[in-house]
């Protein structure tokens, strides 16, 4: 009897496995049960971790391009852009100004400068365009840091640039944009993966800012900090959906010119991911916490979507899952796989392993029909 075939798309399981290895992983356990199946990897990004990695798998002939930065922390960091051989720049906020990078958090401090820093050494490079994944920001600081590397000035009432970080911001008096780079003559996209506004209880401090590490006097005073910024900034709309994404990243790239635009369907498009879920019989997508915010533009989502345009079925997998699945024929945790989430985390490619096996057998007990 000829095989099925499956899709694997998952996006990264933070602090525990990349994409590619989610992918590979998920795979390896559908496999040990279903050996006579076609496996279709091919791991997504959303705009945050991985998307440098998933654009180089997508797309013969990147080069990356090693750089070396100011860290969100004010230590080096070693990042890398990507070259596209029609000169579009990949440039990922994650490894440059990433909440990974720091130990421990510091949610006034942390700082976007190295991101710009990337930005300017990928123009530098040659770039003819710009694609700027803004997710897993690690600060606050409406992307002032990013556009400080990029010649902005962002000064106090005495005229002295404010210290870098979402707290130097409650000090700004003034930007002068008159030394920041133009825009590369293909403009820039930002790639980010949520909706919110900038400001107030949707925004960028009151909804991302504690798991940055800040507290509850720290969100009130970084939510301030970011309506000094925006009252300085006539021409950006602070309420535009994105605007508070990366911790405000993607008012001030707006500021810069930029547009803001769904990460994980830029993604998808460059995966030709398309065209590969509508031969398939099964998509399974994943990612680490599947919840509220899992809808407005994460992977499995935007999966899920492309699975139901081309009339397949998905699957998912997730190290937590705190929503309603209903978008998907089949579902499985790895928390509780585990018994756990410490354990599904402390040791995610076993629990990703033995939920592609899960999902396989649940697949054959329907004889591979999962609706």
């Amino acid at each position: 009897m000829p095989g099925s075939s499956v899709v694997f798309a998952p996006d990264s399981f933070k602090g525990s496995a990349a994409a590619d290895v989610a992918a590979r992983a998920l795979a390896a356990g559908w496999s040990a049960e279903r050996p006579q199946d076609a496996v279709i990897l091919r791991p997504m990004a959303d705009g945050g971790e991985g998307t440098v990695d998933a654009f180089a798998l997508a797309v013969p002939g990147s080069e990356r391009k090693p750089v070396t930065v100011l860290g969100p922390d004010g230590r080096a960091a070693a990042t890398e852009w990507l070259l596209l051989p029609d000169g579009t720049a990949v440039v990922e906020l994650a490894s440059a100004s990433g909440l990974t990078l720091l130990d421990p958090l510091l949610p006034g401090e942390a700082h976007t400068y190295g991101f710009g820093q990337a930005i300017a050494a990928a123009m530098d490079g040659g770039a003819r365009r710009l694609l700027l994944a803004i997710g897993g920001s690690s600060s606050t600081d409406g992307g002032a840091g990013a556009l400080a590397a990029l010649g902005a000035l962002f000064l106090d009432d005495a005229g002295r640039p404010v210290p870098l970080g979402g707290r130097g911001l409650a000090a700004v008096a003034e930007v002068d944009f008159r030394g920041l780079r133009d825009l590369p003559p293909g403009g820039a996209s930002v790639l980010t993966d949520v909706a919110n506004p900038l400001l107030g209880p949707l925004g960028a401090a009151a909804i991302f800012g504690p798991q940055k590490g800040a507290s509850p006097a720290d969100v009130i005073a970084l939510d301030a900090a970011l309506a000094r910024l925006a009252g300085l900034l006539d021409g950006v709309d602070p309420e535009t959906a994105g605007a508070g994404a990366a911790g405000g990243a993607g008012f001030g790239l707006l500021a810069w010119g930029a547009a803001l635009t769904p990460g994980s369907s830029a993604v998808a498009s460059a995966l030709d991911l398309a065209e590969a879920i509508r031969g398939a019989d099964l998509v399974v997508t994943g990612e680490g916490a599947y919840d509220g915010q899992s809808a407005a533009g994460k992977v499995p989502h935007h999966v899920a979507a492309l699975a139901a345009a081309a009339g397949v079925p998905a699957a998912l997998v997730a190290g937590r899952i705190g929503a309603p699945t209903r978008d998907f024929a089949l579902a499985v945790s790895l928390t509780e796989l585990a018994g756990s989430g410490s354990a599904a985390q402390a040791h995610a490619q076993r629990y990703l392993r033995e939920a592609g096996a899960a999902l396989a057998r649940a697949f054959a007990s329907t004889g591979g029909h999962t609706k």
